[in-house]
């Protein structure tokens, strides 16, 4: 027969198995919870995809198609409405090119591709074409973008930063066409980059129709929509910033950004410098990429 004491230690013991398993319970119950939004994120993602392609990608290309088949059978006197259409089918393919290069990216980011390739970039050179690129679209909302790059007296007109110059430019590229498609139709853009700290910074700011204070928490959410009422004025799965945003990420970078509704946006991106491989030469724009060589390396 057991005693009093030993029938105390075995209940002790259950109750102790139990409370592991209970706390077991709890954590396998937690990572459920975990795997199953996991699972839920992913879905939402795919349907919010598939709900946008369609104003995304197949519709450009069905104008492109469209304008093209007009200019092939418009008559030579027709320079003007031929020219008109030329314009719309850029226009068209600008973006196309644009969402197409976000959509590859982001599936870069997903399947843990996007290493960062630091080099030795000329930033100035490289913004100022990112705004050019963009001239045309910011001329059709009659839209002013004036870029600044405060220079310290010894830097003259070049600067120089160690970074990704590929990722930086798409960074920039997603802040300024979201600028101009949220920008009020014959206002103003501003770009400005200034190193501080050695850190790159560069302000985007327009004066457009703001976003909502329960939007800036989820806004470079790749998961999550906007509310209706910005998605109602410019439709678009809003993949650019989430994109950005991985990008930062992934350079040690940081963004912040300031909003009011119907008064603009302020977007300040913060990269700090990295490690540049001389051998790999350096960057004019983050397209174009000139390489060292040194004649005793060849032979």
């Amino acid at each position: 027969m057991l005693s009093n004491e030993k029938i105390i230690d075995e209940l002790k013991q259950r109750l102790l198995k139990a409370e592991k398993s209970e706390d077991l319970f709890e954590k396998q119950n937690q990572q459920m919870i975990e795997i199953n939004q996991k699972l839920a994120d992913a879905e939402s993602l795919k349907s919010h995809f598939i709900s946008n392609i369609t104003n995304e990608i197949v519709n450009p290309f069905a104008s492109i198609l469209g304008l093209s088949r007009n200019i092939i059978s418009a008559k030579e006197s027709d320079f003007k409405k031929i020219k008109i259409m030329a314009e719309l089918i850029h226009s068209e393919a600008f973006e196309l090119d644009f969402q197409l290069k976000n959509i590859f990216t982001a599936a870069r980011i997903e399947a843990g591709l996007a290493q960062p390739e630091i080099i030795r970039t000329e930033i100035n050179q490289l913004i100022g074409s990112v705004v050019e690129t963009y001239e045309y679209k910011a001329e059709q909302k009659q839209l002013n973008v004036k870029f600044s790059f405060e220079l310290d007296e010894k830097l003259k007109e070049s600067v120089f930063f160690n970074t990704d110059p590929e990722k930086l430019r798409l960074i920039i590229s997603n802040l300024l066409n979201n600028s101009i498609k949220y920008s009020n139709a014959a206002s103003r853009i501003e770009l400005k980059g200034w190193i501080e700290d050695n850190l790159l910074k560069v302000m985007v700011k327009d004066y457009g129709i703001g976003i909502d204070k329960n939007n800036l928490e989820v806004i470079f959410d790749r998961f999550k929509r906007l509310d209706a009422s910005i998605h109602s004025h410019n439709p678009g799965h809003g993949l650019g910033l989430s994109v950005s945003k991985a990008l930062l990420d992934s350079i040690d970078g940081t963004i912040d950004i300031v909003s009011k509704r119907n008064i603009g946006s302020v977007f300040t991106i913060s990269i700090p410098e990295g490690i540049a491989n001389e051998k790999d030469g350096f960057a004019l724009d983050g397209n174009e990429f000139i390489f060292d060589t040194n004649e005793d390396e060849i032979f």
